[in-house]
């Protein structure tokens, strides 16, 4: 029997994709070319991130494999590719014309583990393949220099007085902490962290990345308006503890990214328990399941909850996150799923969108 493209097309525009649950792989541009002679089929797949992981990768080729079986298809093969999904700005100055997509890492107040799950998100990110850059925003407490430790090249200066990230496990990041003393209180106004974070975004020689991920400082002010005027952000992921006070802290946060338009990616619940490694008894020393209500009730997702130990908290004192430490942990496959989570729930809600050409700079 011999199948046309026109057929073959309609069988994939009736497959669920497993991972992005979007129904209509040729609508959402997760199909590239279509090849067919006779009952011999070749099809382009498109995976929209790096985070889209092999368990996902094969049932999706498991299903178009099975439909097309059933409609007289006797072979079928693959060619696949990785194009990291983003939505091009409609408007205004690209400060970071190669950067894909912006994720903020946000948090409603201090000591929830905001920088650790941002510095683990992007470890994760890299370690799936994806070009990842860090930028820590948090200009009046710089931790990332500290939690990333000895960087494989420091910082410097290029032709025409831009900025070269450091490079710390394999990213680009850049942070006030390397150009200033780390016993000095940064005492700036508002009008000097605009033009600092101008500077980091515009001098800085990001080059292409898949993703750039801002740790932002706790709370809502002068940064997160500076950052939500100066760059389009993809979205925000909210970091919390399990606690009432943390949460209503976080509600804040949330209500101030939807005053400037900033879509929330989800929300992370670090320290929602405690295992004690000798024995394995489990406390609740801040309360559960806090993070997990709060997404329900906002109607966004909850990408995941983290424990409270040690073993997370020296990786960053010493420089070596989890994720580089002990990559074949518990933790480690937690912070992986987590950022996974986040990078498919951009992917998916970039490719509902119409297409849009290109990026589109200001016109002076």
């Amino acid at each position: 029997m011999s199948l046309s493209v026109e057929q073959v097309k309609d069988v994939l525009s009736k497959i669920e994709d497993p991972a992005l649950l979007l129904t209509d792989l040729i609508k959402h541009r997760l199909i590239g070319n279509v090849d067919v002679s006779g009952s011999k089929v070749k099809i382009e797949v498109i995976y929209p991130t790096d985070a889209y992981l092999k368990p996902e990768r094969d049932e999706l080729c498991d299903r178009i494999t099975k439909a097309l079986t059933a409609e007289g298809a006797k072979k079928v093969k693959f060619d696949t590719r990785v194009e990291t999904a983003f939505m091009p700005p409609t408007s205004g100055q690209v400060l970071l014309p190669g950067v894909k997509n912006i994720i903020a890492v946000a948090a409603g107040k201090g000591g929830v583990g905001k920088s650790t799950v941002a510095t683990n998100i992007a470890l994760a990110l890299r370690d799936f393949g994806a070009k990842v850059g860090i930028l820590d925003a948090d200009v009046f407490g710089p931790s990332l220099p500290t939690m990333l430790g000895e960087p494989e090249k420091p910082p410097g200066t290029a032709s025409g007085d831009k900025i070269v990230p450091a490079i710390h496990h394999g990213i680009k990041v850049i942070s006030v902490g390397f150009f200033t003393d780390p016993k000095e209180a940064v005492v700036w106004r508002g009008p000097m962290v605009h033009k600092l974070l101008q500077q980091f975004l515009g001098d800085v020689l990001w080059g292409d990345l898949d993703y750039l991920i801002c740790d932002l400082p706790p709370g809502t002010g002068d940064v997160q308006l500076s950052l939500s005027q100066l760059i389009p952000i993809t979205g925000a992921v909210m970091v919390t503890t399990p606690q009432e006070v943390s949460i209503v802290d976080v509600v804040k946060g949330i209500s101030m990214f939807k005053k400037v338009e900033i879509p929330l990616i989800g929300v992370v619940e670090n320290m929602s328990y405690y295992e004690c490694s000798k024995c394995g008894d489990h406390d609740e020393i801040f309360s559960h399941g806090g993070g997990k209500r709060l997404a329900e009730e906002i109607g966004v997702q909850f990408l995941g909850e983290l424990p409270l130990d040690a073993r997370i908290r020296f990786g960053g004192d010493t420089g070596v996150p989890i994720i580089a430490s002990a990559p074949e942990s518990d933790f480690a496959d937690r912070f992986r799923h987590i950022a996974s989570k986040a990078a498919l729930e951009i992917a998916g809600r970039v490719l509902s969108q119409p297409k849009r050409s290109k990026r589109l700079s200001i016109i002076s």
